[in-house]
């Protein structure tokens, strides 16, 4: 596998062609980033660590009915994934109340969100990724709706997949953001999960796993990231 140009470089992750048209290598930079790019530092070991979380959630789902576009892991921070067509938007899913939902609606962060929420989100990082709904994706051809349709389908499979697999490690899924794209004309699940796009907390003591930790400078970002990993099984060494 010939790794050739770089086609996208986002706030942690690069993407290169290759020398098979409908392959593409995702490389996990060291980067991590806050508030639309305004917060950025590099954390060693943070590439490596997301992309192995990645491709063992990504199994997991594989495993359980989700189509991803992973393929496999090519070495400590790349991996091999299916060329998608993307669709611009980001689904997310939350069950407990955490982040933006709160400062919107004026909920209390840490309630639980029966029955949990769906949105959808403009990927426009100029626009900083605002709340759209499905008339719009439809309006403005970001999406047809048996798509929209399957990816929300999808969102809520993985939640009830991952929600019982973190509880495995006495973690809770507080929410999530979830990309997908086309593939033979088959809506996939794409990009990543990794705890930079979900929100983890320790089921006893409500202690934040995940990106929160950064944004809100609780410090061992990486430390966090590994010992979720660590509690589900992933092998980081």
């Amino acid at each position: 596998m010939e790794k050739r140009q770089e086609i996208i470089s986002g706030k942690a992750k690069s993407v290169y062609t290759t020398d098979e048209p409908n392959r593409l290598i995702m490389f996990f930079r060291d980067d991590t980033s806050a508030f639309d790019g305004r917060k950025v530092e590099q954390l060693d070991r943070k590439g490596m660590v997301n992309n192995k979380f990645n491709a063992f959630i990504m199994e997991q789902l594989e495993a359980a009915g989700v189509p991803t576009h992973f393929d496999k892991l090519l070495s400590e921070q790349e991996t091999l994934v299916k060329r998608l067509d993307m669709m611009p938007i980001e689904c997310v899913v939350r069950n407990i109340a955490a982040g933006s939902i709160c400062k919107r609606l004026g909920v209390k962060e840490g309630i639980d969100i029966i029955p949990p929420t769906f949105e959808l989100f403009l990927k426009n990082d100029e626009l900083h990724d605002p709340m759209i709904n499905e008339y719009h994706c439809l309006s403005f051809g970001w999406a047809k709706e048996e798509h929209i349709t399957i990816a929300k389908q999808l969102t809520f499979k993985v939640n009830d997949v991952l929600k019982e697999l973190f509880l495995t490690g006495n973690m809770l899924l507080v929410d999530y953001k979830l990309e997908f794209g086309l593939y033979d004309g088959e809506v996939v699940l794409g990009d990543e999960f990794t705890p930079d796009g979900c929100r983890l907390w320790d089921k006893d003591t409500r202690e934040k796993l995940d990106k929160d930790r950064f944004r809100q400078d609780l410090g061992d970002v990486v430390e966090s990231y590994e010992v979720v990993g660590k509690r589900l099984g992933v092998n980081f060494d």
